[in-house]
């Protein structure tokens, strides 16, 4: 079977601001890059969403491994996100979940996949991080960038070129 890891990262400038969301997914021999843009969003919107386009661009039964340097993503979807469905998407406090939306495609899609989630601490160096970091903070600053589809052995060269 086939391994797939892939990293996702979000950005809004002002949080919230325009907003921007990148991944790179590898799977073994191929490697492809997503990433979109928001008018008005936060940071945890489009780190949310950057995870949820990475789920949706997989075939059903996919099972990866998903780095970010997000907390918020996987403590969410690893841990909070059942006792918010459970009491009907509130908090304790009886309030409505903080971007409940995206949680609630985010779980749906994870829960057709097998997911493993690992932190990734940021702008430590770690290459494919900075990579979907660029590519984020590229969409949200509405600059235009080049997206990599194709054989991971040229990815390489394309990224000495970035």
């Amino acid at each position: 079977m086939e391994e797939i890891t892939a990293y996702t990262d979000g950005s809004a400038i002002g949080n919230p601001g325009p907003g921007g969301w990148g991944f790179v997914v590898l799977t073994g021999k191929h490697v492809y890059e997503g990433g979109g843009d928001a008018a008005h969003t936060t940071n945890n919107r489009m780190e949310m969403t950057a995870s949820l386009m990475v789920l949706r661009s997989c075939k059903p039964k996919t099972t990866l491994t998903i780095k970010t340097d997000s907390q918020y993503v996987i403590n969410g979807i690893t841990k909070w996100v059942f006792g918010w469905e459970k009491n009907g998407w509130q908090t304790k406090e009886k309030k409505e979940v903080l971007n409940k939306d995206i949680w609630q495609e985010l779980l749906t899609e994870v829960r057709k996949h097998t997911v493993t989630w690992e932190h990734v601490r940021g702008h430590e160096g770690v290459s494919l991080n900075e990579r979907v970091d660029v590519i984020a903070n590229g969409f949200a600053r509405k600059e235009k960038v080049t997206l990599f589809k194709g054989d991971e052995k040229e990815y390489k060269e394309f990224l000495k070129t970035m």
